[in-house]
């Protein structure tokens, strides 16, 4: 950590919901901090808590034990301090791309000429003014997470929490995506929480990788990436940390599967 102060902190959460009239237990003994700045993924098989995690730390869904706070306040509801981005992006279908990115301001109250300044500036940031007059239909999946991330830099929040952002795009424009993020990353200092099933995405992106046990969710591996940027996917430091996490990973999915089969088993 550097000795620097954490940014956010999670201590002892846990978090149970109910089903079927059973608990089930999502996540369980939670620690982690993160500092100003750092990029940390989560990384895990489904039903690991990954998502579960992130919107404990949106303020979405609180925790059922344990703590969660952003420098020293405790986390109680989704604040302006948080941004979120969603793999489904989230977009105002009936907005263009420059109301869609001026929507957040305009709720606060920005000032019309403040808000016409900062729309330029993102709609230049991410290489988007050409479609400024755009609908959501008429863009592609990639240009449609441009636009959800510029909303989600318009209100400047200091940290922004990323879930599977780019999963459902293709090869190509998910690395371009990854590279413009990583750019907008290094320029503008923000802390980012970000959750993936790719371990090249994550080695790729990461400051830190953290690797989530499959249910309940808890903390099997916090792997600091020492490797310099641009990241080389193909070099052997990389794809030596590649086959350490798809190891770990194998065993949780194993896990996983087992659990899946003793549930077909008694049904």
């Amino acid at each position: 950590m550097n000795g620097s102060a954490s940014h956010i902190s999670i201590r002892g959460v846990h978090k149970v919901f109910q089903s079927g009239g059973a608990d089930v237990h999502a996540l369980k003994a939670i620690d982690l901090e993160i500092i100003q700045g750092e990029f940390v993924c989560l990384l895990g098989p489904s039903g690991c808590g990954k998502s579960t995690l992130l919107n404990a730390v949106a303020g979405f869904s609180p925790p059922s034990s344990g703590v969660i706070d952003v420098e020293g306040s405790a986390i109680t509801a989704p604040g302006p301090d948080r941004g979120m981005v969603f793999q489904e992006y989230a977009l105002f279908p009936w907005m263009t791309v420059e109301q869609n990115i001026a929507f957040g301001l305009e709720i606060k109250g920005t000032a019309k000429a403040a808000i016409q300044e900062k729309v330029a500036s993102l709609l230049g940031m991410l290489h988007l003014e050409d479609f400024r007059k755009r609908y959501p239909k008429d863009l592609s999946g990639g240009m449609r997470q441009r636009v959800a991330i510029a909303r989600v830099l318009a209100l400047d929040s200091p940290i922004m929490l990323m879930d599977e952002p780019f999963g459902a795009l293709d090869a190509l424009t998910r690395r371009n995506l990854q590279d413009e993020l990583l750019r907008l990353w290094m320029e503008l200092k923000k802390t980012i929480l970000f959750v993936t099933h790719s371990i090249e995405e994550a080695l790729y992106l990461a400051d830190r990788t953290v690797v989530m046990t499959y249910r309940p969710g808890t903390v099997k591996r916090d792997l600091r990436v020492d490797l310099p940027r641009p990241r080389d996917v193909a070099s052997p430091a990389f794809n030596a940390l590649k086959k350490e996490l798809s190891q770990l990973l194998m065993e949780e999915q194993s896990r996983h599967n087992q659990d899946e089969f003793k549930g077909a088993a008694v049904d």
